[in-house]
């Protein structure tokens, strides 16, 4: 069998041929960065230093510039030879495992016309870990599943938040927005997802969400919010962005003292005098401005459309950004 090495000399075999990488280190107990494991949301890539991949399945979030200069995606592509990968594992999620857990309907609150806020109630004396950032797969009664990530702090582990949003046509919408009741059993996989806030010590932590992208950097805002000082990160900004006002459904900064929150807004409401345009693009002019932090010490997390994710991504490269401070769980819709 042959063998992957990561650049910080963790080692595993790569299991049988037509297993991909990242399903071969789950099952040896080694978390690489991942999130939707279909090859679309590109928050697996890996750069091959040394050997031959094979293809498992066809990605599309890679370029065939990055193809060309040897990046793969770890869960689209197995180790045809001994491999060596400019990635390392993550310690912090080591242990942490997803499982099936039963929960019951605790609240339904709409937040907007087009978004419910879904409160899960867990069973007593059974504790749910999870980091805040990540995300839980939903199967509703009738069986089907969905993902949705976690709003709520990660200190309550009683109940789950989740901020789900409408879609026209949706399989699950019609439960959630029509069928839903109090007290509904559910039950839910998870913790899943590698998005989820490393150490932020002394450094400018800036957060960009679009739409429901909003509710995992909720949670993280709690978690900055309880940090030692010695721990705390310099500043938090937040930007969010929607299409219109009522998009901006709930009031982040109660959450964290001296959050600077900047709504964004792409359409309409021609009363409205704030940020307008795309939230990675009203950073960019702020930081132009040195209305933002420099990039210099700074990390971003970034959570919602695939657009968004990728068009921050590459501006904030070429704007100066270390790719190794850019973090990300890009929304893969599904109906």
């Amino acid at each position: 069998m042959p063998f992957v090495t990561l650049s910080n000399g963790t080692r595993f075999e790569a299991e049988a041929a037509g297993t991909s990488v990242l399903d071969a280190a789950l099952a040896r107990g080694v978390v690489l960065e991942h999130s939707c494991r279909t090859g679309r949301c590109g928050s697996c890539k890996a750069r091959v230093l040394h050997g031959q991949t094979a293809t498992v399945r066809d990605g599309s979030s890679l370029t065939d510039d990055e193809r060309q200069h040897g990046w793969v995606l770890t869960c689209c592509a197995s180790a045809a030879t001994d491999l060596t990968l400019d990635i390392e594992d993550l310690g912090a999620l080591a242990g942490m495992e997803s499982r099936v857990t039963p929960a019951r309907v605790a609240t339904l609150e709409r937040l907007a016309a087009d978004v419910v806020r879904v409160t899960l109630r867990l069973p007593p004396r059974s504790p749910f870990r999870f980091l805040a950032g990540q995300y839980v797969d939903v199967t509703s009664p009738s069986g089907v599943r969905r993902s949705y990530s976690i709003a709520s702090a990660a200190h309550v582990p009683e109940t789950i938040e989740l901020q789900i949003r409408q879609v026209d046509g949706g399989a699950l919408s019609a439960y959630w927005f029509d069928q839903a009741r109090l007290n509904d059993l559910l039950r839910f996989n998870g913790p899943r997802g590698t998005f989820y806030l490393r150490p932020v010590a002394g450094l400018d932590v800036i957060l960009l969400a679009t739409g429901t992208g909003i509710a995992p950097l909720l949670s993280m805002l709690a978690q900055i919010a309880r940090l030692p000082a010695e721990d705390s990160p310099r500043s938090v900004s937040l930007y969010w962005g929607g299409r219109h006002r009522k998009d901006h459904y709930v009031d982040p900064t109660p959450l964290l003292d001296g959050l600077r929150y900047v709504p964004v807004m792409s359409r309409g409401d021609v009363d409205w005098h704030g940020a307008r345009g795309h939230v990675q693009d009203v950073l960019l002019h702020e930081l132009a401005q040195g209305q933002a932090p420099a990039l210099a010490q700074a990390v971003v997390y970034a959570c919602g459309s695939e657009a968004m994710i990728h068009g921050a991504r590459r501006l904030l490269a070429d704007a100066g950004l270390s790719p190794r401070r850019f973090f990300f769980d890009a929304f893969v819709s599904s109906n």
